[in-house]
């Protein structure tokens, strides 16, 4: 007959193993996401969609409603901060 505790050491070793497997892809995958996101809001080219064509006096005014201070920042990092806070990728 097989020795129960170290039949159950291993069981717990390797539902650790999968836990941190499990746990090691999701960090990989959040960076992965992250570094995206960033690349996308580098440049007023990448961002097009929103700095270029979005009116800058509806851009300022949506900032500050939504508490994002605007005065001296460049407008890529404005529309970057109000995506990340109010509506954009799920963290």
């Amino acid at each position: 007959m097989a020795d129960q505790g170290r039949r159950h050491f291993f069981r717990e070793l390797l539902r650790g193993g999968a836990k941190t497997l499990a746990a090691f892809k999701d960090g990989c995958e959040e960076a992965r996401t992250s570094a995206e996101r960033d690349s996308f809001f580098n440049s007023y080219e990448s961002s097009y969609a929103l700095t270029l064509a979005y009116p800058d006096d509806i851009l300022m005014a949506t900032a500050q409603q939504h508490g994002i201070e605007t005065e001296g920042r460049e407008k890529n990092e404005i529309v970057k901060e109000l995506f990340e806070k109010h509506g954009g990728y799920s963290h």
